[in-house]
């Protein structure tokens, strides 16, 4: 009888505020979006799991596996989330990929105005969206990707003023306002592959291992770190072949210390003028990953989603191996997406050993506020 009566027992269904999937939507969780949908009866609508409207009570609310049972209720699509097509996320970042290509095919600068008016936003908006998701605003955007034609320019051997108005300049005079901040040097200098330019540098000592900090008249522009401080400047004399290297005076010495600092105890913060010399995409990656707080990671695909270009998580890995200001732009804070190290310039211990003392580093932090 008992075996009878267990037979005929049904699981009672879990209310909405009971469900997993409950507390996914009340965090406006984006990775569920796709997953599920819900509808609310008081407003007629269905959403996405992500949807920033004012939170409903989930007595009103039914959960949907697929958008076709939401669908079925004959509710409307909720105008702020848009369940039926691309997230607000994932519509702005198409947008800002799309403005993006616009400034790399365009012969002149295209102004804000333009560029909005593509997009269809306002400039106020357009702005804002492009500057959260590049790290740029669209002039420093279209001005990284100039430089870079000009670098391809001159490094290829065309003349100087025909590397100029390659890369979209209407004139030599805006170019020479700009040129050393863009290549670090003269133009020519940059053509002859920076025969003479000065580069000053010192080595140091860290917890880690060796440390060498190398600067140009702009700024930093290496930090590399290893066992063998003679090994880092001979990689050093490989990256700048045609320079004429320096070693640092005390002053200088004792701007390598504040990066030893840094190294040692991540809450001080290090806030050094740098001599960053990439292409537009690697910069673009470079200033994603200085927005990453410390004691915070992110996956090499959030960072490719970050800088409007989600399929662009293996460019994304290469730019971070290209990185040659070690700390200074934090690539050791990209991981994988399963939460695994990956690759690191300059070893995955180091990486790891960084990465553990930035998060005690951040929960001193949290535990003193």
């Amino acid at each position: 009888m008992f075996i009878t009566l267990a037979r005929n027992l049904k699981a009672t269904p879990l209310s909405v505020a009971e469900d997993p999937r409950w507390a996914r939507i009340v965090a406006r969780d984006k990775s569920a979006d796709g997953q599920f949908w819900y509808s609310v009866a008081t407003t007629g609508v269905y959403c996405r799991p992500s949807c920033p409207s004012r939170r409903a009570n989930p007595k009103n609310v039914q959960l949907h596996d697929t958008l076709a049972q939401a669908k079925a209720t004959g509710f409307r699509p909720c105008r702020r989330c848009n369940p039926d097509g691309p997230s607000l996320e994932a519509g702005n970042a198409a947008m800002v990929a799309d403005a993006c290509r616009r400034i790399e095919q365009s012969e002149e600068e295209p102004s804000l105005g333009e560029l909005a008016a593509a997009a269809g936003r306002s400039a106020g908006y357009f702005h804002r969206v492009f500057k959260a998701l590049t790290g740029l605003t669209p002039k420093g955007y279209a001005a990284a990707h100039r430089a870079a034609r000009v670098r391809r320019g001159l490094e290829d051997g065309a003349s100087v003023t025909t590397a100029i108005y390659d890369a979209g300049f209407n004139s030599s005079g805006r170019f020479y306002e700009k040129s050393t901040g863009m290549l670090g040097m003269t133009p020519t200098r940059y053509r002859a592959g920076g025969a003479d330019e000065e580069i000053r540098f010192a080595v140091g000592a860290t917890s880690l291992g060796a440390i060498l900090v190398a600067s140009s008249q702009k700024g930093v522009a290496a930090i590399l770190l290893g066992d063998d401080p003679d090994a880092l400047v001979r990689d050093l004399q490989d990256r700048f072949a045609k320079a004429r290297l320096i070693g640092g005076d005390r002053d200088y010495e004792a701007l390598v210390a504040r990066i030893v600092g840094f190294v040692e105890a991540p809450a001080l913060g290090l806030d050094l003028p740098l001599d960053v010399r990439g292409t537009a995409f690697q910069q673009r990656v470079w200033q994603a990953l200085q927005d990453i707080p410390v004691g915070r990671t992110a996956s090499y695909a959030a960072i490719a989603q970050r800088i409007g270009a989600p399929k662009s998580t293996r460019a994304v890995a290469a730019a971070c191996a290209a990185n040659t200001l070690a700390v200074a732009i934090p690539c050791h804070r990209v991981i994988r997406k399963d939460g695994a190290l990956s690759g690191y310039a300059w070893g995955a211990e180091r990486k790891r050993a960084l990465i553990e003392r930035e998060a005690r580093e951040a929960e001193r932090a949290y535990s003193r506020a």
